[in-house]
């Protein structure tokens, strides 16, 4: 196990409903609020979608990220911010011809997906490398079009989280750090939970782990009634911690989350349990090879 665990709180994210929990937060100054929650009971890093406000469905539009970065950076600067570019790759086809989009599809030219990333230049985004079933629809991330975000975010000098929802993922990942795409180490995660994906196990975290390239940082995330264990598995394993309402929605059998925050402070009991301790946000960006926000 490490001696510094990082916490990543992911506060709203693409999938999770109003309709299943009332604490999840929509509008620009509610994801703030929450990130700043989740950064005082112990989150280093936050990791942000954005909604549109009159609806609570998942937007991309520039003007809700804007928002949310400066009203965290106006009260937290060294908060480290992790900014999704995950939507905007879901297709779904139509019942009449296959290859024709149908109601739903979100797919979007690479470039779209990443342009809030080179306008506001987070410290972190995420860059999925899956095509994958997800429910009856498809995500979408070809070699090639996953090259043309990591371009756009190496120019912002945005670092990337790579996102693994298999194993197959992880061999694509080799392949674009030895084509120079990505640059060694790297930072990754293991989606664990997703029902045409990794399943979360203590073997599934080591079996992947031990595929990553040497010297990558990695966090194991369960997602659903996963969610706290694999934040230990993750770090028994010599990882990192998340959470958040994106993730799960239950602190307990049964019992709703009320907050963020309230799964950032369940995380670190885990944590610091297991004789670990919790990074602070300088430390994470020593971890994580970020530069300090005066940079």
């Amino acid at each position: 196990m490490r001696d510094k665990v990082v916490i990543t709180c992911a506060v709203t994210g693409n999938l999770t409903t109003p309709d299943q929990t009332p604490h999840l937060p929509i509008t620009p100054e509610e994801i703030a609020e929450a990130c700043l929650g989740a950064a005082e009971a112990g989150a280093a890093v936050v990791h942000i979608h954005v909604r549109d406000p009159a609806t609570g469905r998942p937007s991309m539009e520039l003007q809700y990220y804007e928002e949310v970065v400066d009203r965290i950076r106006t009260r937290n600067p060294q908060l480290i911010l992790n900014l999704t570019t995950g939507p905007g790759g879901r297709f779904v086809p139509s019942e009449d011809d296959p290859k024709v989009a149908g109601p739903g599809t979100t797919l979007v030219a690479p470039e779209k997906r990443v342009e809030h990333i080179a306008k506001i230049r987070p410290d972190i985004c995420t860059l999925d490398l899956n095509t994958m079933n997800s429910g009856g629809q498809v995500v979408i991330n070809t070699p090639g079009n996953v090259r043309k975000m990591a371009k756009v975010m190496r120019e912002a000098g945005v670092k990337p989280e790579i996102e693994l929802f298999d194993s197959g993922d992880i061999a694509l990942m080799h392949d674009l750090i030895r084509d120079g795409t990505l640059e060694a180490p790297c930072i990754a995660s293991f989606v664990l939970g997703v029902k045409y994906g990794f399943q979360p196990s203590a073997e599934t975290v080591l079996y992947a782990r031990n595929l990553l390239p040497a010297g990558t940082e990695f966090t194991a995330i369960g997602i659903g009634r996963s969610t706290f264990p694999m934040v230990a598995q993750s770090v028994l394993a010599g990882g990192h911690a998340r959470t958040g309402l994106e993730d799960g929605v239950y602190l307990s059998r049964g019992e709703l989350a009320p907050s963020n925050a309230a799964m950032v402070e369940k995380a670190r009991r885990i944590i610091e349990e297991l004789g670990v301790s919790v990074a602070s946000p300088d430390e994470a960006r020593e971890i994580f090879q970020l530069p300090s926000r005066g940079a």
